[in-house]
C-alpha cells in the first residue's frame, strides 16, 4: 500500500478582537445588511497589539502538536503558508521554527489564500516518499496590515487567524489522496498590493495613492473563483475514482458565500456538502481552509474513514485542491471550541 500523509493533529488561534459588520459602518460607507448579502460575512478577528504572525502560527501548531502528541524534538520540518510576514526577511517559518524549539528545516509557501493546501501537498510528498515522518504545515495570515479601511470593497472581506495540522504517515488508507495545483500569473493584477515591493518600492508617491493595500477587482475573482472552484473538485475527485457528490465533506476556501453557493449550483451539490464559517472570521486567506477543517472536526463534521474534499483560489491567480481521506485521529478528542487559542 502506497505511503500517505495523513492529519493526526489540529490546532487553531484566532485573535480575541472582533470587528463586526456594524463595527465597519463606523469607519466606511457599508452596512451590516450590505455586507451580509454581499458576501455571508457577519465578523472578523483581527489582531491585537499582542498578535503577530509568528506568534498567531506557534499557538496553533503548539495546539496541533498536542492532539498528534509529538514534540517538537520529533518535528522533521515545518511548512509555513503565509503572505503577510513579520519581516520581509527572514520567512515566517524560520521564527516559528526557534519559537517551537524546533531543531529541523523550515520552509515558507506564499501562495495566497490556495497557500495552504499548496503547503499540505508539498509537506505529504516528504512523508510519501519516506523522507519525514513528522511535518507541521501551518497556515496564518495577519492580512488586517494590508486592509484599506476607506476601501469598502477589500476591508469587509479580510480577518486575521492561524491554523495547523501535523501530518505523519499513515498506517491504513488515510492520508492526502489526490491534488491538483494551479496558478494563471496573467490575471495577478486582479488580486494584489501594488506598492511596497522591489517592483515599486515604498515610496511618497506608494503612500500618497494607498498602493501599500490589497487591491481586487471583484467581477474578475468572482469569475475565476467559480470557474476553478468547479473544475479544480471535479478533477481531484476523478482522480480518486469518484465524483463530487461522492465526497463526505467539503472545506472550500471561506472567501465568499455567494461564490460557494454558487460552484454548489453548479456541481448540482446541496449546501449541506459544504463546511462554511466565513461568517464568523471572514476570508483569512492562508488560514481560511484549516481553520475550516479544523472547526469542522471539532464539531463533529469529520469522522474516520471520511473522504473531504478541499479546494482554494486566489491571489496569483492561483487555485489547489486536494482529496483528504480521514483516519482514526479525528476520533479521539470529543468536539470543541477554541477561541484565542483557549479551550472552551
Amino acid at each position: 500500500m502506497k505511503r500517505r500523509a495523513e492529519i493526526t493533529g489540529w490546532g487553531k488561534y484566532v485573535p480575541e478582537k472582533v470587528l463586526t459588520n456594524n463595527d465597519l459602518a463606523k469607519m466606511v460607507d457599508t452596512n451590516d445588511e450590505w455586507i451580509t448579502s454581499r458576501t455571508g460575512i457577519k465578523e472578523r478577528r483581527i489582531r491585537t497589539d499582542t498578535d503577530t504572525t509568528t506568534s498567531m502560527a506557534v499557538a496553533a501548531a503548539r495546539e496541533a502538536m498536542t492532539v498528534a502528541e509529538v514534540d517538537a524534538s520529533e518535528i522533521d520540518l515545518i511548512v509555513v503558508a503565509n503572505s503577510s510576514p513579520d519581516y520581509l526577511l527572514p520567512a515566517p517559518a524560520n521564527f516559528v521554527q526557534h519559537e517551537l524549539g524546533a531543531s529541523c528545516p523550515a520552509l515558507t509557501v506564499a501562495a495566497g489564500c490556495s497557500g495552504w493546501v499548496y503547503a499540505l501537498v508539498t509537506a505529504s510528498q516528504f512523508i510519501e516518499t519516506g523522507a519525514y515522518n513528522n511535518i507541521l504545515v501551518i497556515g496564518v495570515e495577519l492580512i488586517s496590515y494590508a486592509l484599506d479601511y476607506t476601501d469598502r470593497s477589500t476591508c469587509i472581506l479580510f480577518g486575521d487567524a492561524a491554523a495547523a495540522v501535523v501530518l505523519q504517515p499513515s498506517t491504513g488508507d488515510a492520508g492526502v489522496m489526490t491534488f491538483e495545483l494551479g496558478s494563471d500569473g496573467g490575471q495577478a493584477h486582479h488580486l494584489w498590493v501594488p506598492g511596497g515591493g522591489t517592483r515599486n518600492p515604498v515610496s511618497q508617491n506608494v503612500v500618497d495613492n494607498r498602493e501599500m493595500y490589497i487591491r481586487m477587482n471583484g467581477q474578475e475573482v468572482f469569475k475565476f473563483a467559480t470557474r476553478k472552484f468547479t473544475s479544480c473538485i471535479k478533477n481531484i475527485a476523478e482522480q480518486a475514482g469518484m465524483k463530487p457528490a461522492d465526497l463526505d465533506l467539503i472545506i472550500p476556501h471561506q472567501a465568499n458565500l455567494r461564490i460557494i453557493e454558487y460552484a454548489a449550483g453548479l456541481l448540482g451539490l446541496s449546501m449541506d456538502k459544504f463546511f462554511v464559517n466565513l461568517h464568523k472570521y471572514g476570508n483569512t486567506s492562508a488560514a481560511s481552509i484549516p481553520l475550516a477543517l479544523v472547526e469542522a472536526i471539532q464539531e463533529g463534521r469529520v469522522k474516520p474513514g471520511d473522504v473531504t474534499g478541499m479546494v482554494a483560489f486566489g491571489s496569483g491567480l492561483s487555485w489547489a485542491g486536494a482529496v483528504v481521506r480521514m483516519g482514526e485521529a479525528v476520533a479521539k478528542v470529543a468536539p470543541q471550541s477554541v477561541v484565542a487559542g483557549v479551550m472552551q
